[in-house]
């Protein structure tokens, strides 16, 4: 008898250990699709990457809505727990904040459909930009400030300022084939370096939003 509840105890976080990760592939999965194709992506599409049922998509997300937040959340908790790991094997201070930057534009491509996906919920859109800021303002301070007591950007250059001219740079790129957002990025962090400073990024590849 306890042999068999001890056998559930063990089943059960395993259980959950798996329906987290299955959340998970199903995330990465929307958030490539939406990267390359929008959030209005087909539910197909998604569920064709992440190897998995129409139906599957639907039983954990009922709603495009749902699903676009999801992975909103996902994309923001990948890039905050991103930043320490790149700036503790990146080849310098300025290469790991070149590489966050990279993962942060592909955060901004479905950012961009959030909007859209919320409609009018313009309480929840605020609630979750506050979100965004907290969770990853502090890490692009961490790495902008790395850069700068590496002598290898400008020491007044904030953290803020820095995530808001990227963004600026990327709105638009889904909507004119002709404008290249991330070669434009690429260029603004190869800017940030400083005279002098040896090196460039680490070969930082920024290919251009669809």
């Amino acid at each position: 008898m306890n042999g068999g509840d001890e056998d559930t105890g063990r089943a059960a976080p395993r259980k959950r250990a798996d329906a987290r990760r299955n959340e998970r592939v199903l995330l990465d999965a929307a958030a490539a699709v939406f990267v390359a194709s929008g959030v209005e992506a087909p539910i197909r599409d998604i569920a064709a990457r992440a190897g998995v049922g129409v139906a599957t998509i639907y039983r954990h997300f009922p709603t495009r809505a749902d699903l676009v937040i999801a992975v909103y959340r996902h994309q923001i908790e990948a890039c905050a727990e991103a930043g320490p790991v790149l700036l503790a094997s990146g080849t310098s201070p300025h290469a790991a904040l070149g590489r966050w930057i990279h993962l942060f534009v592909d955060f901004l491509v479905t950012k961009h459909g959030l909007a859209a996906a919320l409609r009018s919920d313009e309480a929840g859109f605020r609630q979750l930009h506050a979100y965004f800021l907290d969770r990853l303002l502090p890490v692009c301070a961490r790495l902008v400030e790395a850069a700068a007591a590496a002598g290898e950007i400008r020491p007044d250059l904030e953290a803020y300022e820095l995530m808001r001219g990227v963004g600026n740079l990327c709105i638009g790129a889904d909507s004119d084939p002709r404008y290249d957002a991330r070669r434009l990025v690429g260029l603004l962090v190869d800017g940030l370096r400083l005279p002098g400073a040896a090196g460039r990024a680490e070969g930082v590849p920024f290919p251009a939003i669809p």
